[in-house]
Formats: C-alpha cells, sequence, structure tokens
C-alpha cells in the first residue's frame, strides 16, 4: 500500500475513533497517572465544613431543621468566614419556625451564597429552582451545575450559567473570582489533592468546639460527604467524594490560572505529520524505529507538562494513530524479514521464492564469477556502488524489472515466457564487457546467465535450475543456456528423499488429499480415494509417483501407509459422523500383504476411530507380487473377513488378468486412466471398458472408472452401466476441509 494511502486509512480511522469517543476511558487513565506526576496540595483558602456520618448522628435525621443550618451559618458568620458557600439544597418551605430561623440567620450574616439549579446548561440538568422563599432574598446564589461522565467523574463545570434571566457564577468562579463566558467549561485540576482540603465536621461546627481561627477571612464550603446522603462523585485519583470537594477543586483550579482544554484533535494532527515523515522520506528502519519512539514518548510527556500549566490536552486518538502506523511498520518488517539483501536493499532470493506471480514466467538468474573475489579488496562501503553498476546494466532495456540479489554475486529477475529473451541476454552479456567504476577503480565483471523457462515447480526448484545453468554456461564457455529441469534428474535429492520421507511424516509435511467418487446411479458423493502429498519446505510439492515409489521400492511404504490409514479413517468417521455414508479408499502396497500385525493394525484403527469396515476400502497396487503368494491371499480373506473392501486398481494393465480376479477376493475392479480418458475416441478402449463392467457384475463386484475429466465420458459410462466414476469433471484431490464443506453444501441444497 502507498504510503499516503496507508496515512489516509489511519487519518479517517484516527478521526472516527476521536469523534465517537473511543478512547474516553483509556484517556482518563492516561491523565489519572498524569496527574500523580504533578500532584499539588491545595491553598488552603478555602475550608470544607463536612455533613458527614459523625454530624448525621449528632443530629439524628437528615434532611436537617432549618434551624441547624441557621446555627451552622451563625457560628461560622461570627468565626469570622469571608463567605459561606451551601452545597446543599433547600427545597421549598418546610415548618415556619425552622425557615425563620434560616432567614434571620443570612440577614444576619450577608455572606452566604446559596446553591441554585439552571433549567438549561451542560448536561440539561433539570427545570427546578433549588431557591423558592422569598424569605431567603438575603443569600446570593450559585449555580452547582457541571458535566459528569461514565464514572461519575465530574469533568467539566461551567463559569456561569443563566438563572431566572440573570447571569449566575458557579460555586467554583464564585469562590475563585474569576468569570468566563456564559455556559462555557473548564476542566478541573485533579493533580490537586483533595486531601490537602482543610475540612472539620459539621458536628464540631453545631457544638462549638472548634477553632474559630480556621475560618477567619477564608471562604466556606458546607456540604455532604456521606454515602447515606448520596451526592457522592468520582475523584480520579482518590475515589468517591462529596460533591463539595469538586467544587472546591474547580475553585482551586481556577485560583491558579485561567485552564485551556485544547481537546484530542491538535496532538492528532502532530501524529499524521510525525506518520508522514516516517512513511514518506528516506529513513532506516533505526531512523523510524527512533522517531515513532521519540514521538510516543512525547505523548505520554508533554500532556503531563502542559497539564501543570493548566492546558489539558486528550491524546488517545494521537496513541491511536502512532500505534496503528507502528504496527503496520512491524508487520512489513516481519514479512520482509529475511527479503531484503542487507548491503543493496534490493529483495533477496527468499524474496524470490515468495513471489507467486513469478510462478508462470521464466526466471533468468545472471552470475558475477568474480564477485567474492572483488568485494573481498573493496571497502565495505563500495560494495554497495558495485552491486549498483551490475543492476544499472541490467537493468537496460527494462527499468521496471525488480531484481533480486542473493549472495555471492546472484541477481535473478522473471520475464514473460511469450517474449524472446535470447538477444536480449545476447545485449547484456556485450555490456558486462566493458568494465565498471567503482570508488575510482576499473573492475572487469566475468558475469554468465542461466534460464529456467518455467516447469510447474517451486520457485525453490527452479532457482536452482537456473544456477546450474549459469554455471554450466561458465563452464561450457557459452553466454548463457536453459535448463530444462524435466529432463535431468536431480540425484542428491534421489539419495536423500527416503531419508527425508519418514521425518517428514512427522513433521507434518506429508498430508493426505482426497478425491470424490460418483455413484453414477444415485448422482451422489458416496466416497473417495485418499491420496498422499508432501509438500517439502524447500522444493515444493513432491511428486506422489516419486516419492511412493521409491518407497515401495526400498521397503519403506509401511510407516507411510499407516499415516495415511490413520487420516484417511479419521476423515471417513468424522464425515459418516455428520451423517453422510461414505467411504475411503486407500491404496495398499502388495508388500504389506507379509506383515503378519497389517490386519490387527487396521481392525483397531476402525475401532478407534468408529468406523464400520464396510466405509474401507483398500486398493491393491503391484498385483504381479500376489502371484503364487498363499500367504498374501490368506492376508487379503481376513481383510474380506472383518468387511473392508478390497479394490483391484489399475485393471488393464499390467498383469491384472482374469486369474487374478478368480484369486483376489475383491468387491471392486478399478479400471485404468489410460482408457477411460480415450473411450470416446477409441473403439477398441470403450470395448474393453464395456467388456470389463459386463464381467466385473457377472462376478457380483462393482466397478470404478478412473480419469473421468469431461462430461462426454461421464455420459458414456453411465451408458454403459459403470458404478462409481472419480476424476476431474466430479473434483480434483482436495483437503478434508473441502470435501467436507462441499458434502454438507450439498446436503443443505437438497434438503432446500
Amino acid at each position: 500500500m502507498p504510503p499516503w494511502k496507508l496515512l489516509l486509512w489511519t487519518a479517517i480511522a484516527g478521526l472516527i475513533f476521536g469523534l465517537i469517543g473511543a478512547g474516553e476511558i483509556a484517556e482518563d487513565a492516561l491523565r489519572t497517572v498524569r496527574d500523580n506526576f504533578h500532584s499539588h496540595k491545595a491553598s488552603g483558602n478555602i475550608v470544607l465544613v463536612k455533613i458527614d456520618d459523625e454530624a448525621l448522628r449528632q443530629v439524628g435525621r437528615w434532611p436537617w431543621p432549618r434551624g441547624y443550618h441557621a446555627k451552622l451559618t451563625d457560628e461560622l458568620t461570627e468565626a469570622g468566614a469571608k463567605r459561606i458557600f451551601f452545597d446543599i439544597n433547600f427545597f421549598g418551605a418546610t415548618d415556619q419556625a425552622n425557615d425563620r430561623a434560616f432567614a434571620d440567620s443570612l440577614k444576619r450574616s450577608k455572606r452566604v451564597v446559596l446553591a441554585v439549579r439552571t433549567r438549561a446548561g451542560p448536561n440539561k440538568l433539570g427545570a427546578r429552582e433549588v431557591v423558592a422563599l422569598p424569605m431567603f432574598g438575603n443569600a446570593q446564589v450559585g449555580t452547582i451545575d457541571w458535566q459528569y461522565n461514565y464514572q461519575n467523574a465530574v469533568r467539566g463545570i461551567p463559569y456561569s450559567m443563566e438563572w431566572k434571566g440573570h447571569r449566575v457564577g458557579s460555586f467554583a468562579s464564585l469562590l475563585a473570582g474569576r468569570t468566563g463566558a456564559l455556559d462555557s467549561t473548564f476542566s478541573p485540576d485533579y493533580s490537586i489533592d483533595p486531601r490537602s482540603i482543610p475540612n472539620v465536621t459539621a458536628a464540631k461546627i453545631l457544638r462549638g468546639d472548634f477553632d474559630p481561627r480556621m475560618f477567619r477571612g477564608k471562604d466556606v464550603v458546607i456540604g455532604t460527604d456521606s454515602d447515606g446522603i448520596g451526592d457522592q462523585y468520582f475523584v480520579p485519583g482518590t475515589g468517591k467524594m462529596g460533591g463539595a470537594y469538586v467544587h472546591i477543586i474547580g475553585a482551586e483550579t481556577l485560583k491558579n490560572g485561567i485552564p485551556r482544554d485544547l481537546g484530542w484533535l491538535p496532538m492528532f494532527l502532530l501524529s499524521l505529520g510525525v506518520g508522514w515523515l516516517v512513511l514518506t522520506t528516506r529513513r532506516t528502519p533505526t531512523q523510524q524505529n527512533l522517531l515513532i519512539g521519540a514521538w510516543s514518548a512525547a505523548l505520554l510527556v508533554v500532556p503531563a507538562l502542559l497539564e501543570a500549566n493548566l492546558i489539558f490536552v486528550d491524546i488517545t486518538a494521537s496513541l491511536f494513530v502512532t500505534t496503528t502506523l507502528a504496527v503496520v511498520l512491524v508487520r512489513r518488517r516481519f514479512r520482509q524479514g529475511g527479503l531484503i539483501n542487507s548491503v543493496s536493499g534490493l529483495p533477496n532470493l527468499n524474496a524470490l521464492r515468495a513471489n507467486r506471480e513469478g510462478r508462470d514466467q521464466a526466471l533468468i538468474v545472471a552470475r558475477v564469477l568474480n564477485y567474492a573475489e572483488i568485494a573481498a579488496t573493496l571497502p565495505p562501503d563500495k560494495e554497495r556502488q558495485l552491486v549498483s553498476q551490475a543492476v544499472s546494466r541490467l537493468a537496460v532495456g527494462a527499468k521496471d524489472r525488480i531484481f533480486y540479489q542473493g549472495d555471492d554475486g546472484i541477481f535473478a529477475w522473471f520475464e514473460e515466457t511469450r517474449k524472446p529473451f535470447g538477444h536480449h541476454i545476447d545485449a547484456l552479456y556485450a555490456l558486462f564487457r566493458n568494465p565498471v567504476r567503482v570508488g575510482g577503480l576499473s573492475i572487469d565483471l566475468s558475469v554468465s546467465f542461466g534460464v529456467e523457462i518455467g516447469s510447474g515447480r517451486s520457485l525453490a526448484n527452479r532457482l536452482g535450475s537456473a544456477l546450474v545453468a549459469a554455471e554450466d554456461a561458465a563452464h561450457h564457455g557459452l553466454k548463457w543456456k536453459v535448463h530444462d529441469p524435466e529432463s535431468l534428474e536431480d540425484a542428491s535429492w534421489k539419495l536423500s528423499m527416503l531419508s527425508q520421507l519418514d521425518s517428514a511424516i512427522d513433521d507434518g509435511e506429508v498430508w493426505i488429499a482426497l478425491q470424490p467418487q460418483l455413484d453414477l446411479k444415485t448422482r451422489k458423493i458416496i466416497g473417495a480415494e485418499a491420496l498422499a502429498r508432501w509438500t517439502h519446505p524447500e522444493k515444493g510439492p513432491i511428486a506422489a509417483s516419486e516419492f511412493v515409489a521409491a518407497a515401495e521400492q526400498h521397503d519403506r511404504i509401511g510407516k507411510l501407509t499407516d499415516f495415511v490409514l490413520e487420516k484417511a479413517v479419521a476423515a471417513a468417521a468424522e464425515i459418516n459422523r455428520h451423517g453422510y455414508p461414505f467411504t475411503v479408499a486407500v491404496n495398499l502396497s502388495a508388500r504389506l500383504l507379509t506383515d503378519k500385525h497389517f490386519t490387527m493394525r487396521v481392525a483397531a484403527l476402525l475401532a478407534r476411530h468408529s468406523l464400520p469396515a464396510r466405509f474401507l476400502t483398500l486398493e491393491l497396487t503391484e498385483t504381479a507380487a500376489l502371484a503364487d503368494n498363499g500367504e498374501s491371499l490368506d492376508m487379503l480373506t481376513r481383510l474380506r473377513e472383518l468387511g473392508i473392501g478390497l479394490s483391484i486398481d489399475d485393471y488393464g494393465t499390467g498383469l491384472s488378468t482374469l486369474d487374478y480376479l478368480k484369486k483376489i477376493p475383491a468387491n471392486e475392479i478399478k479400471i485404468d486412466q489410460s482408457f477411460v480418458k480415450s473411450l470416446c475416441d477409441n473403439r477398441s478402449d470403450r470395448l474393453m471398458v464395456q467388456s470389463t463392467v459386463g464381467l466385473a457384475h457377472s462376478l457380483d463386484r462393482k466397478v470404478v472408472a478412473e480419469g473421468v475429466e469431461n462430461r462426454e465420458i461421464l455420459d458414456a459410462l453411465m451408458e454403459i452401466g459403470c458404478d462409481i466414476a472419480q476424476g476431474y469433471i466430479i473434483g480434483r484431490p482436495m483437503s478434508i476441509e473441502s470435501l467436507t464443506k462441499r458434502l454438507l453444501s450439498e446436503r443443505r441444497r437438497k434438503v432446500a
């Protein structure tokens, strides 16, 4: 993905993240952590009188009769309190004596501020007016509205609100003596430690048991601080506390300055700018890591410095952008790990092997024969220049070509097979006859080319073939040579193949594919043949005909057969558990028919997977080995007695004659695909198939035709009366999961 596109999608995702407030919980947690780094005490100029559990026990009821509030007012006024703020709602009239006592105390004090709520506000908190009695008109009023979040933590305190057509300041702004725009809010600074706020229980004030000096010249807030009453809010970093603490923290915040909340957008835009620098400028991975790391650290540190100066910023949207870019870069590097040449920065041969697009293209290798000798004489910083000179010549005529660099002067690229590249390679060879200039030195390069035109093998194998061709070209004094991998045998591989096969089974490189079989009467899939497959980590897929035949010839077929049986029986059992009658066929080498324990192993395998024996068919290969072998025939009889099906494989070839039909207790004949494929084109082949079907049916045996690749052959087999068909038109060999999905899907369609 181009850098600009990656950044665009990241920006869109970040905008959505910020607009919906997805990072609110994390934002609050981060801000709380930052508050701890610059925690400080309150000024001490505001004192809290708490109506706590002690005060509630002393009075014995709540709400208190207003005479108690009158006494608090008188005591605090006499003590010299500057102003008295009641963070208590006084709703309507109560008994006349207590209301009059409280009204008289307000008149005497002339320094009381009572709480009101507005009809409109940040949270549209209600349409009730707290101060309704005209007799309380001697008190000033202040709003106690604010904004709180999912934690019940106050995050926005208004400067002032409109009440009865008048502008009314909030408790916080009145306490601090600060004003602000109507309905505008500020963020309280929770780095102020609420435990440092001077406080005293109202019980002591009512008893007269307090030091008046504590209140002289100071503002006093009277508020509840008891779970039993409520009015509790979450104070970040401390926990649940009375709402009066929040008013005081808000006032202390304003005393320290005017808070400014910049939101999430500024840091978000800065993060996008950093991302642009990382993605679009030429920087090494280390430089990219340092830049992202430095910015991530800044996102964690800078807000703490800003908040210490009452400038609040949100950073989770920025962290989202930065983290997304970091993850993308890490994933890219992880995918590219081991795919880049450390000297030149070109993709290396591992990258070539992983390039699936090159499978259908010709592969060309250029080998600088004296590269190691030259590189050994150059300073370390000049080898890259040598590579650049070589690649610039190889790129003549095709500047957009992607080059892959290996060690010791190996360069490779892909070409379209339809293009005549012979003359182009001749021209490249001629270019290398002129010396290159590296660090002021004139250096001659000796080069040879190898071509692998494509063989369906893995790219790893094809690359090896092209390298062999380049070596042969150099050895015979040729400019270039084409390697035909189909005409050459890999002797070293054949020598090591059998020794690798056993470990490949243990390591999971060997697996089974299932080729479905179709019942031609019911037109349903009734089974499949299990086929061994080997995917080598370096050579890719190994032809079954290659490793199975070698295993049989060298008496190493036992472990492979047991493995295929285990997987095949497990697969058939699983499919049958879905209520789908399904038979699995497994090739059985005649070499195993002398294994006295084979029958017991098969029986135990069927029992372990709870698969009835009739759902397993063993296809006999190498029937020539059964001639005059009574022991083998006895084992086949025992297998049939267990209920296991037997099939004569590749019937019509080799020594599969009437004598075998008589000797072998098979219940099925499998006609070789060489007859089936030419069924519609060759009259003798059609007669062969037709006569075999008739003969088998007369012996009460089913017939399976393999190699059915088109509809015409399928229809001909149905006309002949063949029982079962197997081939590409029905299904290619597939994984167990794919076949199971297909069977269940077909069942659902029929039910529907």
